[in-house]
């Protein structure tokens, strides 16, 4: 009976820790290298995607912007009046990392291509991706990502 008892409150406990890492305002990244999570702001209007992280001076360490679109597409992002480099990580409707383009540079208007059939993509500080192993195959966990598609789900 308290060995049961036991279990349950294992398990309780073990679902409410998931709960917790599973907030609109974070999400986390998993690939061979381990497990990240960052604090996110979301973008999931069209106004806020146009003005994402432009005239920011400076952004936390483990911060970043998560962009969602309202349908798998083609994604093409740039650096018009983004003041700070960043790491731009695209991943497909089930949170799976397509494309991580590195250091984008701050003003460039150069098109950055992450790839077709893109719901997610998410910014970091530039050099993060590289210095944590994130990785083309790696998987994002947020409650944006439908939990039937997921790859790592919520």
């Amino acid at each position: 009976m308290i060995r049961a008892f036991a279990v349950l409150v294992a398990v309780f406990f073990a679902q409410a820790s998931l709960a917790q890492e599973c907030q609109p305002d974070k999400i986390s990244v998993r690939g061979a290298w381990g497990q990240a999570a960052f604090a996110v702001e979301i973008a999931d209007t069209p106004e806020l995607r146009a003005r994402g992280l432009m005239f920011r001076k400076s952004m936390p360490r483990l911060n970043g912007m998560l962009f969602e679109f309202p349908a798998p597409q083609r994604a093409t992002f740039w650096m018009r009046n983004t003041l700070i480099p960043l790491d731009m990580i695209f991943a497909a409707e089930d949170g799976t990392i397509r494309t991580v383009h590195s250091n984008a540079i701050p003003g460039d208007e150069t098109p950055i291509y992450g790839g077709d059939d893109i719901k997610f993509v998410l910014e970091i500080n530039g050099g993060m991706a590289e210095m944590m192993g994130i990785q083309t195959g790696d998987v994002l966990r947020h409650p944006a990502i439908d939990p039937s598609l997921a790859a790592w789900a919520c």
